[in-house]
């Protein structure tokens, strides 16, 4: 890489670990077919994201976000409110759970109904002489 770029880099990014984590997320993001913001001039990747920094062509607040998302193994998932929770538990407890009697009766009329079909399925083979 051109040390004229990095110094270019160093005044809009001054630590110099998050210039090479904020460069490298630009340079996944060219690898992965992002549009350029600058022309190539048959530079590679990493050097084109530097330019892009140096430049200041792309967003580093947006880079520094992406870098975070990509590292993330939980996502947060909004819970409902106590107000809405109160709802919810009033609902479930409103709903009267299937009569287990009658569950069992209509399983025990289904099997009997099986076992009939299989009873008469059953058919000795003819023996063949």
């Amino acid at each position: 890489m051109a040390r004229i770029t990095v110094e270019d880099c160093i005044l809009k990014v001054p630590n110099r670990f998050d210039l090479v984590v904020v460069s490298a997320q630009r340079s996944r993001q060219i690898s992965a077919g992002e549009a350029l913001t600058l022309d190539r001039d048959n530079d590679k990747n990493p050097v084109v994201a530097l330019r892009e920094i140096a430049e200041s062509t792309i967003d580093l607040d947006q880079l520094q976000e992406a870098v975070v998302r990509g590292l993330q193994k939980h996502v947060e998932v909004d819970e409902p409110e106590e107000d809405d929770m109160a709802l919810l538990m009033a609902r479930n407890q409103s709903v009267e759970p299937p009569k287990v009697e009658s569950l069992k009766d209509q399983v025990a009329e289904e099997m009997a109904a099986l076992q009939a079909m299989a009873d008469d399925a059953e058919v000795e083979p003819e023996k063949q002489p």
